[in-house]
């Protein structure tokens, strides 16, 4: 029995990135020696086991392969024209080799024995320090997954130089145009776009899966955004889908809640829908938003609190950015939309997309937000109103509500105006 340690612990070391997990592969066992030796097995499709201390998994040495008939033939390639699950065996005579031919790209396609020495059959060091992502082998193929898989890497390194490699780029797009994608359960896909939103630049995840055709699969209502036009006075960047990734990258930069993040990213969508004789015109697009919105977190079975803030940021980030033209029964209606009295951290999140919204335009990524300062003031007067001494001097319960209503919209106009400068 032999025991390396494989895949992304060595990667980010190499690369002098925090390591947070460790797997490992066992060359030269069976499942009852494993069990024998007090690991316990996890996993249905192949036999994968937690270490009785450390929990780190140890997986046996396997291979997967693909029947002709899963698929296109591509050359020597084949190409699977849906989501299947290969073959996957596993024996004590598989070798280290075999096991790693099989893995998605050559950087984690690394193995170090007990003794501290790196196994490396793929050229992956080579291609950590020229910074490519290349795949390993023909393999690639067997999960459509991996597609979405490269386009997490780049948003997770693409800010240190990684790039992806000429063939390997052409096989995604082969792929994608195979098929490859149909079939790919909803939750595999929303996984690796939530663990993006909250990369480095997550950005470039969503423009690598664009460069393949893997966008127009799998988001479809944001890849229309690009090539749509924007009144040049308050969007210079004119593209809507370039806007959509400034958008994006700065909500980054403000939050690490991807909650947050995917609010920015999807808040414009109804904009692909605006009718061409409008444009660069989006009247009405908020809506649009809202219901596309609907649409996306139904198909890839997003949580609904993902779901429920997003469409908040859809509806209401026109009427914050105007912060100031609000009656005050228009900023208590957002308010208490928000939940903002018993919930005041939505509100936060809201007002954080906003902010990115505003900022995330060619020449304003460093102005100052203001509305979001002017809007948790009107919570806050909202919020001291005194409920005691309102509902004592009541003759009946039934005038509570209007009366606590009155009292926040008169807390709401009194309430000093934050002061208006420059850009914000």
């Amino acid at each position: 029995m032999e025991i390396y340690l494989v895949g992304g612990a060595i990667r980010d070391r190499l690369l002098g990135q925090p390591v947070t997990e460790r797997d490992y592969v066992v060359v030269g066992a069976t499942p009852q020696q494993m069990l024998d030796l007090g690991f316990t097995q996890v996993g249905r499709d192949f036999p994968v086991f937690l270490h009785p201390q450390t929990k780190a998994e140890y997986a046996l040495a396997r291979t997967k392969r693909l029947s002709s008939s899963d698929g296109l033939q591509n050359d020597t390639t084949i190409i699977p024209t849906k989501s299947i699950a290969p073959i996957v065996h596993t024996a004590y005579d598989i070798t280290l080799k075999e096991d790693l031919q099989r893995r998605d790209l050559t950087i984690n396609a690394l193995a170090e024995d007990s003794q501290g020495h790196i196994v490396d059959y793929f050229n992956g060091q080579r291609d950590l320090e020229q910074r490519i992502f290349r795949h390993t082998s023909e393999a690639f193929v067997e999960d459509p997954i991996r597609i979405l898989r490269v386009a997490r890497f780049m948003a997770r390194y693409g800010s240190i130089g990684f790039q992806i490699a000429p063939e390997t780029q052409n096989l995604m797009q082969k792929m994608v145009a195979a098929k490859a994608l149909e079939g790919v359960t909803p939750e595999r896909i929303w996984k690796e776009i939530d663990r993006a939103l909250i990369a480095t630049r997550p950005s470039l995840f969503f423009k690598t899966l664009r460069n393949c055709g893997a966008l127009a699969y799998i988001l479809p209502e944001l890849d229309r955004l690009w090539g749509i036009p924007q009144p040049s006075r308050w969007h210079p960047e004119i593209d809507t889908g370039v806007h959509t990734m400034l958008v994006l990258q700065m909500a980054r930069r403000l939050s690490d809640d991807p909650m947050v993040i995917f609010a920015a990213l999807t808040h414009d969508l109804g904009k692909g829908e605006t009718p061409r004789l409008i444009w660069p015109s989006h009247r009405g697009h908020e809506e649009r938003s809202v219901h596309l919105i609907e649409g996306v977190c139904k198909r890839l079975r997003i949580p609904n609190r993902y779901c429920q803030l997003a469409i908040l940021v859809a509806r209401y980030h026109g009427h914050i950015h105007r912060a100031w033209n609000l009656r005050p029964r228009n900023v208590l209606c957002i308010l208490e939309a928000a939940d903002a009295f018993r919930n005041p951290q939505r509100l936060k999140s809201i007002l954080t997309a906003c902010e990115a919204d505003y900022r995330g335009r060619t020449g304003f990524a460093e102005s100052r937000y203001r509305q979001k300062a002017q809007f948790l003031a009107w919570l806050k007067a909202a919020t001291a109103i005194d409920n005691r001494t309102i509902v004592a001097n009541l003759e009946s319960p039934s005038m509570i509500e209007q009366a606590i209503t009155r009292a926040r919209l008169r807390a709401i106009k009194n309430c000093p105006i934050v002061r208006r400068m420059g850009r914000g």
